[in-house]
């Protein structure tokens, strides 16, 4: 009786492991999932070589005191000559360049991503909650725009520069997933990453006439943006595939994958994800790279069954690539000037750098300090 016990109680055992391992493969195989990802053709990871040859130039940085807020990821010096930060709780801090007198300049109850300043001296923000914003000295927020036209949501505000002539140019990074609905502003560009349906654009807001139109399409995650010294080219940042664009600031409704002569990569297949471009002295255009390229993901690019398999697992399994520290300049025709590494991540997610006489400060989407290096 006993040994038959046992072997219905293993038989039985048997059943539910079959039956928990079924489940498992449904889960990873059918469950829904809100990305529908495309095959891309990633190049060869190039590594660190070149002008990214590896160095430690970015290490020991050091630390302005933010208090209890979290994510420096856009930072700039306004016409006051203040030192403002964008952070994660939706406060843009304004402070001292030396991180002293800090105060709350503002909070747009969303989280900006990127902002310049226009000829009045109002604060342009572009926040992907809200919208593209205009803040006044007085800390008052009023929206812009938030959508192209009445069907046409600008739903991934990223990034923004202010023309001299008051055109402001600002990316739409997603057409597909608006963080408002998607858990915030990281979970909505992975979505987006590894979706790689490249919906992302570039748009113009005019405020004399309060119109917005599509200056170029067809980029895997839009983000950083900046204007030539002419103004007429735009570098855009293109996270998901590695890319620095140089496209025409006249172009309209362009999509740069058509081999269009309005659009021309000025950098491919970078060595990490591409994030924020500030203009900085003497010509320099500086851009951040988030985390490093990582071949597991690269090797997922024909493969999209795979990684929508992916997405059905925890976010830390996801291969985003380890921390590392990465900032570089470079001129208009394309080449590297300046090129700072620390290959311990220290400083987690360098997303880009601003630059001034005696400074440099590392943008981060997550550091509880403002990063800065002398110069």
């Amino acid at each position: 009786m006993a040994a038959s016990a046992v072997r219905r109680l293993a038989g039985a055992a048997g059943i539910v492991v079959g039956l928990v391992l079924a489940g498992v493969a449904a889960y990873l195989c059918f469950w829904p999932v809100p990305a529908e990802p495309v095959s891309w053709s990633a190049p060869t990871p190039p590594g660190y070589t070149g002008a990214h040859a590896p160095n430690t130039r970015l290490s020991g940085l050091r630390a302005i005191d933010i208090g209890n807020e979290v994510g420096p990821e856009h930072i700039a010096i306004g016409p006051d000559g203040k030192l403002y930060a964008a952070m994660e709780s939706g406060s843009l801090l304004r402070m001292n360049p030396d991180g002293g007198n800090r105060e709350v300049f503002a909070n747009t109850g969303g989280r900006v991503l990127g902002f310049d300043f226009d000829a009045a001296g109002r604060m342009i923000a572009a926040d992907p909650m809200k919208g593209l914003l205009a803040i006044t000295a007085d800390g008052r927020v009023t929206v812009l725009v938030d959508r192209v036209s009445p069907g046409d949501p600008v739903r991934y505000a990223n990034s923004i520069v202010v023309a001299p002539d008051g055109t402001i140019y600002f990316t739409d990074a997603s057409a597909r997933f608006a963080p408002v609905e998607w858990g915030g502003t990281y979970p909505a560009s992975v979505l987006d990453i590894m979706e790689q349906s490249a919906s992302g654009r570039v748009l113009a807001y005019e405020p004399a006439t309060r119109s917005t139109r599509i200056v170029a399409r067809g980029f895997s995650f839009a983000n950083g943006i900046a204007l030539s010294s002419d103004g007429k080219a735009l570098f855009v940042t293109e996270t998901g595939r590695y890319r620095i664009w140089k496209v025409d600031s006249s172009a309209r409704n362009l999509d740069v994958q058509s081999g269009s002569p309005q659009a021309r990569a000025l950098f491919d297949n970078l060595p990490g994800y591409p994030d924020n471009l500030m203009r900085g002295r003497d010509g320099r255009i500086w851009v951040g790279l988030f985390k490093p390229r990582n071949p597991a993901a690269d090797g997922l690019a024909q493969k999209p069954f795979m990684r929508k398999v992916l997405l059905r697992l925890p976010r830390s399994l996801l291969p985003l690539g380890e921390p590392y520290g990465h900032v570089f300049a470079f001129d208009e025709n394309g080449r590297v000037i300046e090129d700072l590494q620390d290959p311990k991540g220290t400083y987690p997610e360098t997303t880009g750098a601003t630059e001034t006489a005696d400074r440099l400060y590392i943008h981060s989407l997550h550091a509880r300090t403002i990063g800065w290096a002398p110069r």
